[in-house]
C-alpha cells in the first residue's frame, strides 16, 4: 500500500497538466500521480474517509475531485486545496462510474438499481437516462452497468457488463442501441467478454475495456467486429498484455491510458488513432 504501489486500480482521469488521478479499490483512497514519476501522492482517502471507490473524476470548475465511493453509497466531493474536507453531494446509490458533460450535469452509472443518471448537483433524485426497466437484456434494460461515457450530443453510452456488450441511449430515448458486443460472450471479435471502460471519439469509434478477455478493442461506428488495440496475446503481465483491466482514457496526444487491475499498476500505450 506505498505510494509507490497499486491496489486495484480502478477508474482513471487526467488532468491537462498530465497529472493522473487512480481510485484505488482495495486501499480505499484517490492517487495523484504526475505522469512518469516515481511513486504518487494520496490526494484523499486511506484513513476510512472512502470505502472501495470506483471511479474519480476532476471538476476544474471548482478545484475538486468527484469520487464515486462505492462501498458508502455515495457521491463525495473532495476540494483539492483543502484535502481533509470531503463533502456528500448525492447519497442512497451504488455508483460504478461517474462522468461529467460540459454543462455540469453528471452521469452516474448504478449497478444495483441497473440503470444510469443525470443529475444536476443539488438535485436529490436525477433523471434515468439509460435502463431503469428492472435487469434484463432486452433494449431497454441494463444488467449491473458498469462504465459511462457521454458524448457532445448527450448520447449516454454504457459498458452493460454481465450483457456483454455496449450500448447507446440517444438523448431522449426509451430504449438502447447496441453499438459493440452482444453477441454472447465469448473472444471472438464481434464479442465482448464483461466490458469496463468505454471512450468514444469525434468519428464515433468505441475504445472499449474487454475486460474478460484482457484486451483493448477498437470498435469502429456501425462495425459488427472490433480490432484489437492491446492484449492480442492474452493474459499477462508484459508489458504488452493485460490482465482484468478496467479503467481507460486517451490523453491529448492519443497514449491510451489502462487500470491493470490484477497486475497492480496503469499501463500507458502509444496507439495510432483512426482519422
Amino acid at each position: 500500500a506505498g505510494i509507490n504501489q497499486l491496489n486495484v486500480p480502478h477508474g482513471l482521469f487526467l488532468d491537462n497538466d498530465q497529472t493522473l488521478y487512480i481510485a484505488e479499490w482495495a486501499n480505499h483512497r484517490i492517487v495523484e500521480w504526475k505522469i512518469r514519476a516515481a511513486s504518487g501522492r494520496i490526494a484523499t482517502g486511506g484513513n476510512g474517509q472512502l470505502k472501495h471507490p470506483s471511479d474519480v473524476i476532476l471538476d476544474k470548475a471548482r478545484d475538486s475531485l468527484l469520487i464515486c465511493d462505492f462501498g458508502n453509497k455515495r457521491i463525495v466531493r473532495w476540494s483539492l486545496r483543502n484535502s481533509n474536507n470531503g463533502e456528500t453531494i448525492i447519497s442512497g446509490l451504488a455508483c460504478a462510474a461517474l462522468t461529467m458533460d460540459e454543462q455540469g450535469f453528471l452521469y452516474i452509472s448504478d449497478p444495483e438499481r441497473h440503470e444510469v443518471r443525470q443529475w444536476q448537483v443539488g438535485e436529490t433524485q436525477g433523471i434515468v437516462v439509460a435502463g431503469g426497466n428492472g435487469i434484463g437484456n432486452r433494449f431497454d434494460q441494463l444488467n449491473e452497468p458498469r462504465k459511462v461515457f457521454v458524448d457532445r450530443d448527450h448520447s449516454v453510452y454504457v459498458s452493460d457488463g454481465p450483457n456483454d456488450r455496449v450500448m447507446k441511449w440517444v438523448k431522449g430515448a426509451k430504449e438502447g442501441i447496441v453499438v459493440a458486443g452482444g453477441r454472447g460472450k465469448g473472444n471472438l471479435l464481434s464479442q465482448l467478454n464483461f466490458p469496463e471502460g468505454i471512450i468514444v471519439d469525434q468519428l464515433g469509434t468505441l475504445y472499449v475495456v474487454d475486460r474478460g478477455n484482457n484486451r483493448i478493442v477498437r470498435w469502429p461506428k456501425g462495425s459488427a467486429e472490433g480490432h484489437i488495440l492491446v492484449g492480442e496475446s492474452g493474459a499477462g503481465s508484459l508489458p504488452n498484455q493485460l490482465h482484468g483491466p478496467i479503467g481507460l482514457l486517451f490523453d491529448r496526444h492519443g497514449n491510451l491510458y489502462v487500470a491493470d487491475h490484477v497486475n497492480q499498476r496503469v499501463q500507458k500505450f502509444e496507439i495510432q488513432l483512426a482519422v
